[in-house]
């Protein structure tokens, strides 16, 4: 396993390898950003990690931006090398495929992309008898 020097990484980007991500292309679409990366030599300035589901299944592939707290839909390796070259590289997001972005009250869905509220995480407690 690798121990990697981070000093200096000013972006980290999870990149979901859940299993409905990875049917829809999940690991091109990884191999799509770290390549790019790699292509623009962003390398010290940009980690990625995969991880397993992020909840987001209906929006795969998914990938989160951070610090910003940006979640993207990534359809495809043109979508995923376009968030290389836009957000990381030049710090302009990609409107039509943010999910959510973070801001003073948490994370906020961009309803008007048409993306699905999804399941509420807060469930009403039981009325006590």
């Amino acid at each position: 396993m690798t121990t990697w020097n981070l000093n200096g990484t000013m972006s980290h980007v999870l990149i979901c390898n859940g299993s409905s991500c990875m049917r829809k292309g999940g690991e091109e679409v990884t191999q799509a950003i770290r390549d790019e990366i790699k292509k623009q030599e962003l390398d010290q300035q940009v980690h990625t990690t995969r991880t397993r589901c992020n909840g987001r299944c209906k929006d795969a592939c998914v990938a989160i931006i951070y610090p910003e707290g940006t979640w993207y839909s990534v359809p495809d390796e043109e979508a995923a090398r376009k968030l290389v070259t836009n957000h990381l590289g030049k710090g302009e997001k990609m409107i039509q495929h943010v999910i959510y972005e973070y801001g003073e009250e948490g994370f906020c869905l961009e309803a008007e992309n048409g993306w699905t509220t999804g399941v509420e995480k807060v469930k009403e407690k039981e009325a006590v008898k």
